[in-house]
């Protein structure tokens, strides 16, 4: 029992409300009002000294009043305000203590909040329950059962895979029939589920598939680079169940259940021969499916819907493309290789690991998070280039401009055994332009090595190959090969024959 004749000792000492609810262990909405219904009934310290402890609590609180005078909160606005993205009842319960706190009545503890408005709940039978609000939950997985598909061919059993999508306020659902459970299949399944429910919830609930989840721990989630990808388009969160808690994703491992009996055990009867014909039945069981009125209560899963959609996030203006990872070291040419194409980036980034995002269109390269350089996507013929100039250093961006025929011309002014290295270059290749590369790195060896040594070690190396590649004429001058005398003279018209010296070595 409260020792209300304390309260009013320590408020003579002169003590604030905080020192005497600290002191009296009760709480300060209570002192404030015990202090105000003893002035109201005219009491102070002294008074109170003449009265026993039963007669004081008589006189501050008559027969049929609440000794304490707790506030019971608005459950009716408390069930509304739930519904909103967001709301928490520790939000609700602070805004119904910020209320009573001016008006001196005494607020119920969070615990009891809670309570009562659980026995609300079950007294209204209320139906939303506090995790499953509007918009803010889709969980995603596939089927345990499959579909079969037959091949016209050969008259074989293909499994087809169910992807199940779910919205746990409304039970809205979206299923899709795949040829494979692979990350391809995965994000198309997100993406057209997106489409169908025309918006995009604030969080995605999928199983732990490697598909989409790398590792999921107490201590972190690593997601499929892809996966996330999906998640920043769409401006969504992902946050997958923990392992082995199958009650993270009650309402999609329940729907997966009553859509296995609705579509999947509805159409065990019938023979389908393609993907597309087998969709197109799902989507006319899943239409009924959503239509289906509840057995418990109104409505149904599309009456539901009809007033959840307008708390879905709107979708992004373009749908997601899926992408692929690949890992990539920046060569000295300062370009990658993916898929036998060759793609440039700055030239600071030589010798570096990259991560290389492949799309049907785009290639776009990243290095520690950050996106460095991104170029149409080439097709067809293998080692075709890419190249941006200002991907380039400073001394090679002055012959970006060079061609096959700016090439000739200036080999020809080094010499006519350049010219021959050089055309054969150019024509050595199936497209001329794949010979550029090696032309460019020819004419940097005249820079290097000057034109009369360039054109001495064409010619040196046109004496063993009609086509010498770049790295014999590399090697040549690098072992000074040119500057060596020529023995061509030794070489009679029947070959190459030893001279006389040769054979005179002997007696010397």
């Amino acid at each position: 029992m409260t020792n209300y004749r304390e309260v009013l000792r320590l408020q003579k000492l002169g003590l604030n409300h905080s020192k005497i609810a600290a002191s009296a262990g009760i709480s300060r909405p209570t002192v404030i009002k015990i202090l105000r219904l003893a002035q109201a009934q005219g009491l102070d310290w002294h008074a109170a000294e003449e009265l026993s402890d039963r007669e004081l609590g008589e006189r501050l609180y008559p027969k049929g009043t609440d000794e304490i005078g707790y506030k019971m909160p608005d459950y009716t606005w408390v069930h509304r305000e739930l519904a909103k993205p967001g709301v928490t009842m520790q939000l609700l319960w602070f805004e119904y203590c910020e209320r009573l706190r001016d008006s001196g009545d005494v607020p119920y503890q969070l615990t009891q909040f809670k309570k009562y408005y659980r026995d609300f709940a079950v007294q209204t039978k209320a139906t939303m329950h506090i995790h499953r609000k509007p918009g803010e939950l889709l969980e995603v997985d596939w089927a345990g059962q499959t579909a079969e598909l037959i091949d016209s061919d050969n008259g074989e059993i293909i499994d087809a895979y169910v992807f199940v999508a779910t919205l746990p306020y409304s039970g809205y659902s979206y299923v899709e029939a795949f040829l494979s459970q692979t990350q391809e299949s995965w994000i198309t399944a997100h993406v057209n589920a997106y489409s169908f429910f025309g918006g995009v919830t604030r969080i995605l609930v999928p199983d732990n598939l490697k598909t989409g989840v790398n590792k999921n721990t107490r201590a972190e989630i690593v997601l499929n680079k892809s996966y996330q990808a999906l998640a920043e388009h769409y401006g969504t969160a992902i946050l997958p169940t923990r392992v082995r808690a199958p009650k993270d994703k009650a309402t999609v491992e329940g729907a997966v259940g009553i859509i296995s009996t609705w579509i999947l055990a509805a159409i065990r009867n019938q023979r389908f021969f393609s993907l597309r014909e087998l969709n197109e039945v799902i989507k006319e069981k899943l239409h009924t499916f959503n239509h289906k009125s509840f057995q418990r209560k109104d409505g149904s899963r599309t009456t539901l819907f009809a007033h959840e959609r307008i708390s879905l996030l709107t979708l992004p203006e373009h749908a997601f493309e899926l992408a692929t990872w690949k890992i990539a070291t920046v060569a000295f040419n300062y370009h990658i290789v993916v898929d036998e194409q060759h793609y440039s980036v700055p030239h600071e980034y030589i010798k570096r690991k990259v991560d290389v995002r492949l799309t049907p269109h785009v290639v776009e390269v990243f290095f520690e998070g950050s996106r460095i350089s991104s170029h149409v996507r080439l097709h067809g013929q293998r080692n075709q280039y890419c190249t941006v100039d200002a991907h380039m250093p400073p001394n090679h961006q002055q012959y970006v401009q060079y061609n096959g025929e700016r090439f000739r011309n200036w080999a020809a002014k080094i010499g006519q055994s350049t010219a021959t290295v050089v055309e054969a270059i150019l024509t050595g290749h199936k497209v001329e332009q794949q010979g550029y590369r090696a032309c460019m790195s020819l004419l940097k060896l005249s820079d290097q090595y000057s034109s009369e040594r360039l054109e001495s070690a064409c010619a040196k190396a046109l004496v063993y190959s009609p086509r010498p590649s770049y790295k014999a004429i590399q090697t040549i001058l690098k072992s000074g090969q040119d500057k060596a005398p020529d023995e061509s003279a030794a070489h009679s018209k029947f070959g190459f024959t030893r001279g006389s010296d040769y054979y005179g070595r002997g007696r010397q």
